[in-house]
């Protein structure tokens, strides 16, 4: 019997799991959701997704000490910048994550579909679509349930973000650090001594694709440098009322 048809007999449907898990762990801090959460049988599988970003390091750095083989899919659309990279095979050593799994787009679609890699001037959502939503979707076919980065303070989509979030019937979002603030995630760095992505002292507070990621001017809202210029503000990995979330209002930090 395949793993989420198991769970849901044993356990009810996703959002019968949703609605425990939250009434559970309400009262929980975001270390202790996600520390009960990595043993919770009624999560099944579960991995963490990392963009390897500028405010990354904090979960993954969460997952080195409570759990360092929890799977960690890492999306590398082959537009990344050179940084990010290098970033995350420093964070590899430091953090000592023993399954970090380096996820790209497959090379067929790219040829057939973005051979000259300019897809992203004329459809960026396309663009997205090709080199990370789908690869990230095929990915997260083998876990139930995973854990994002995703905060309150990003943005009216996530404004009422809970714990655990029902993806689609399909599986399960993990959102430990749904309460925290700027301040607590800066506090979190500081006091762990963690380090931080290079391109932040150089004014990306929210790092993506080279080729869609810009400096943010001081006053500028942190995210101003996605896709700017454009309505874009999420590069649609994240299902919301059933659909993909690439358009709303800008938000913070970073988007995994």
């Amino acid at each position: 019997m395949p793993h989420n048809l198991a769970l849901r007999e044993e356990f009810g449907t996703v959002q019968d799991r949703v609605e425990r898990l939250n009434a559970r762990y309400a009262h929980h801090s975001a270390t202790s959701v996600l520390e009960l959460a990595l043993r919770d049988r009624e999560l099944g599988r579960i991995a963490l997704v990392s963009s390897f970003g500028a405010e990354s390091v904090v979960l993954l750095h969460m997952i080195s000490v409570m759990k360092p083989d929890t799977p960690v899919i890492f999306v590398d659309t082959e537009m990344l910048f050179p940084e990010t990279i290098e970033y995350q095979l420093d964070l590899i050593r430091k953090l000592d994550l023993r399954d970090v799994r380096r996820i790209k787009p497959a090379p067929a679609r790219l040829a057939a579909h973005d051979p000259d890699g300019l897809l992203h001037l004329a459809d960026k959502d396309g663009c997205c679509d090709l080199r990370k939503t789908v690869p990230l979707q095929q990915a997260l076919g083998h876990f139930d349930a995973w854990i994002t980065g995703r905060k309150r303070f990003q943005g009216s989509t996530r404004a009422t973000l809970d714990f655990f979030e029902n993806e689609a019937d399909s599986r399960i979002k993990i959102n430990p650090l749904a309460w925290w603030s700027p301040e607590d995630l800066r506090d979190y760095m500081i006091n762990n001594r963690l380090p931080r992505h290079p391109l932040v002292a150089k004014g990306y507070p929210s790092i993506g694709c080279a080729p869609c990621t810009s400096p943010v001017k001081e006053g500028e809202d942190p995210r101003a440098g996605r896709w700017r210029g454009e309505e874009k503000t999420e590069c649609g990995i994240h299902i919301v009322d059933g659909k993909f979330v690439r358009i709303g209002n800008p938000g913070k930090g970073d988007a995994a």
